[in-house]
């Protein structure tokens, strides 16, 4: 029998490729320096991407509960990659719509895919430590983004090119203008073309590390199965987990928590350096620091929601952001700078740490690709709002420090969600026959695992 720390090691593998897609940023100010696009045209291939992302999990997460992970996993890592390569190939012959189809549809799409299938096999494989399970496998998607950054930053050309386009973004900001002047100095089509080539190098690195660990991605032992479904006495069908009230309760904390994550993970160069004034290098290095946040986040916070409870968790995570983002647009050292990307971070990755656990001592085990891939359309959904209201206020005011006190006014009654949200009420009957209407809302909070 495959080891269940082997199997959680792959999907950690498999995470990482697809975690990449956190690395956007990086060509933020590139490709509006090579195109002349706006802030707004270039925010949407990303925000495509995740809205995309929702809608594979949703797809993904029936599709392996019936076929298994394997080549659900393997379907997935090579959406990814061939939208990262196609992106890098057509994007300066097609323009904005290309990148919008392969980068945003084609591979969102298919990161959502990769993505639900090792949640949803490695907590099936720790019935046990399900927060600490599902956080360390998700964990695999923060330090993807950390160690991508870092070897993005560090190839030559694309360096080069990420300097002139700074530069660009700078001369622009001090004509005052909403939108980019094309007036003003282009990048060189040398640098152009550094910087579609790391698409496309991409695209196959992703393609075939995502390959190699999605491979050992397998269900446990239908004895091991009967075992992680028991704690809960049954497991809800999609269908009867859309009729309870829990469901909404949990999509709408998934999707408050992403929408503010994803402002700042969106346009983090951008933002960084604006608060700061460093030079380009200087806020990439610091971000790829911080970066790590939004990998141990889920790991600490789903280990940490499995003493405390997932309500506890999520009410903290909420009224951490709510200070930060509030401050976040006063700060100006760079080194305060951080420290509020790291506790942003550091929340929004504990948001995906710790959910999946949510959902499995809500619903159950056995439709777990299903069920949790309705809850990721909630990722879809705030991937479409948080950085497009960042690039409007951007591209409507000239600065993104506008966007970050209505974030945390969001946030504000979102921490009583946690408070009145409970498990649905369980039945002695056996799984798979249909519940009795659960409860919905409760007003003290309490521990749920």
């Amino acid at each position: 029998m495959k080891n269940r720390w082997m199997i959680a090691a792959a999907g950690m593998g498999v995470m990482m490729t697809l975690g990449t897609i956190y690395s956007w940023s990086l060509f933020t100010q590139p490709l509006i320096a090579s195109f002349g696009w706006s802030n707004a045209t270039t925010t949407w291939t990303f925000a495509l991407a995740i809205f995309s992302l929702g809608l594979g999990a949703l797809v993904g997460g029936r599709w392996q509960d019936r076929v298994g992970p394997r080549v659900v996993a393997l379907t997935g890592v090579a959406l990814w990659g061939g939208g990262n390569l196609l992106a890098g190939l057509g994007t300066a012959e097609f323009g904005a719509w290309w990148m919008y189809l392969t980068y945003g549809i084609v591979g969102g799409f298919g990161v959502g895919m990769g993505y639900i299938t090792p949640v949803a096999v490695v907590t099936k494989w720790f019935p046990d430590k399900r927060g600490l399970g599902g956080g360390m496998v998700v964990m695999g998607f923060g330090l993807g983004a950390l160690f991508y950054n870092l070897i993005v930053k560090s190839v030559p050309s694309f360096s080069a090119a990420a300097t002139a386009a700074a530069a660009y973004a700078r001369a622009a900001a001090q004509g005052h203008s909403s939108a980019i002047d094309v007036n003003l100095v282009l990048l060189t089509p040398g640098q152009v073309a550094a910087v579609m080539h790391v698409f496309a190098v991409s695209g196959v690195a992703f393609l075939l590390l995502g390959a190699a660990c999605a491979w050992f991605l397998t269900d446990p032992p239908r004895a091991r199965a009967r075992l992680a479904a028991a704690p809960e006495g049954r497991s809800y069908s999609p269908r009867e987990m859309l009729h309870t009230p829990q469901f909404y309760l949990l999509w709408l904390m998934l999707f408050l928590n992403v929408t503010a994550g994803i402002l700042v993970i969106s346009n983090a160069l951008p933002i960084m350096q604006e608060l700061t004034g460093e030079a380009p290098q200087v806020v990439a290095a610091a971000y790829g620091g911080v970066s790590l946040f939004n990998a141990l986040g889920r790991f600490f916070w789903g280990a940490v929601s499995d003493r405390i409870g997932r309500n506890r968790v999520y009410f903290l995570i909420f009224a951490i952001q709510v200070v930060v983002f509030l401050l976040l647009g006063h700060l100006h050292a760079p080194a305060a700078v951080a420290l509020a990307y790291a506790a942003v971070l550091l929340c929004y990755g504990g948001g995906f740490g710790t959910m999946p656990s949510f959902n499995a001592d809500y619903f159950g085990t056995r439709h777990m690709g299903a069920n949790y891939g309705a809850i990721l359309t909630a990722w879809g959904v705030a991937g479409i709002a948080g950085p497009m209201l960042g690039a409007e206020v951007k591209d409507i005011t000239g600065s993104f420090s506008g966007a970050l006190p209505v974030v945390a006014m969001l946030l504000l009654p979102a921490l009583a969600l946690p408070l009145i949200t409970r498990k649905p009420a369980q039945t002695s009957m056996a799984e798979g026959s249909r519940p009795k209407t659960p409860s919905g809302l409760r007003t003290p909070l309490r521990r749920s695992v």
